[in-house]
């Protein structure tokens, strides 16, 4: 099978879909992989690595996207992408459509075989190739945090972790998930009072159980929510719905009810974000001010670090990868359930039931679009 790995354009987005270690092992297992050059470059793999890997280094995109049977990517495609789309084309990356209808009309017109990483299921149930870029993401939520409570980036003037005799800034998480747990292992790390709100009773008792009394659990319900973002100096927002539209847990009237140059970062916002005031924004202009609080609502922020991305997300990918460059799409979606999944537009057809809910539209199950 022909592999494309094209050069990411989304603004500032700096990781690649394939490493040169998962580009040898393709052509070892006789494929051919056609790599856009400099596509690799600033996650720290320069062409030379992969035409040492036996890629083909190509110069023009248009020339990637228009020879590759199988196309890997990070991002969702940006609208200068939308014409390089063509009936049959598998199209493996991150498509978070929920919040993008016009990139769904367009690769349903196309006929593009879609497949997410983002609802790619394991056995287990769990998403592992949306695990490792939450897992950066809400690590780096507090750093970005902890930065934009810095007066000169228009917060409250507060050092995160305080200092002796000068208490810490409070930190409100959203969510126990990954995003959510990852955030509070920096938290609390770097010194923060930390309060994690989730729905799920059993998931704050085993957070509770694991940071052993440094970390505030809080059942999540509207009251509550309302008077830990009204306490909170630091918002992280990290609430989940596989597929579907993040639901808008922090509402207008709470913000405005936050403290002046308090911080917002929604890290679902690649899902809609679960802040009613959050809109998305992009590495070059990542900020901007609602009712005195500082939204950051960046919708790829794993990409401010590529190297460390693309190597965690490229280890959960290479495999699924593998398996479709091998068996051919269809095969592998109709060996692997998980895989299925993670199938959300096929031939023409809606093929995710999170992304349908969301965009009010029909669906079909995978296994019956494949057939």
């Amino acid at each position: 099978m022909i592999i494309g790995v094209p050069r990411e354009i989304k603004d500032h987005e700096a990781r690649v879909g394939v490493t040169p270690a998962g580009a040898k092992a393709l052509v070892e297992a006789g494929h051919t992989v056609l790599v856009e050059t400099q596509a690799g470059a600033l996650s720290g793999f320069p062409d030379h690595d992969y035409q040492d890997a036996g890629a083909e280094i190509v110069g023009d995109a248009g020339h990637v996207w228009g020879n590759a049977e199988l196309l890997v990517k990070v991002k969702e495609p940006v609208e200068k992408e939308y014409t390089c789309f063509r009936e049959g084309l598998v199209l493996f990356t991150y498509l978070h459509l929920a919040p993008l209808p016009e990139l769904t009309d367009r690769l349903l017109a196309s006929k593009v075989i879609g497949i997410a990483y983002e609802t790619v299921r394991d056995r287990a149930g769990t998403l592992p190739l949306l695990t490792p870029m939450s897992e950066v993401a809400g690590r780096m939520s507090i750093q970005v945090g902890a930065t934009y409570l810095e007066k000169e980036r228009g917060g409250r003037g507060i050092l995160l972790g305080g200092v002796p005799g000068v208490p810490p800034a409070n930190v409100c998480i959203i969510g126990g998930g990954i995003v959510g747990t990852n955030a509070a292992k920096i938290a609390v790390g770097m010194g923060a009072h930390v309060t994690l709100v989730d729905v799920n009773l059993n998931r704050l008792r085993e957070l509770d159980d694991l940071y052993n009394g440094r970390l505030n659990t809080l059942a999540s319900n509207s009251y509550n929510v309302a008077r830990a973002t009204r306490e909170a100096d630091l918002v992280i927002g990290g609430v989940l719905i596989p597929g579907a539209t993040a639901p808008k847990i922090v509402t207008r009237q709470m913000v405005s009810r936050m403290k002046k140059g308090a911080v917002i970062v929604d890290v679902a916002i690649d899902q809609g974000g679960c802040v009613e005031t959050a809109r998305p924004t992009s590495h070059s202009d990542p900020s901007f001010v609602v009712d005195g609080v500082v939204h950051y609502c960046v919708t790829n922020m794993p990409g401010a670090v590529p190297h460390t991305s693309t190597l965690g997300l490229t280890n959960a990918t290479f495999p699924y990868l593998m398996r479709l460059a091998s068996h051919g799409a269809e095969a592998a979606l109709r060996q692997d359930a998980g895989l299925a999944d993670g199938l959300n537009v096929y031939r023409g057809v809606l093929t995710h039931r999170g992304v349908a809910d969301s965009q009010q539209r029909a669906w079909t199950a995978p296994a019956a679009a494949i057939g």
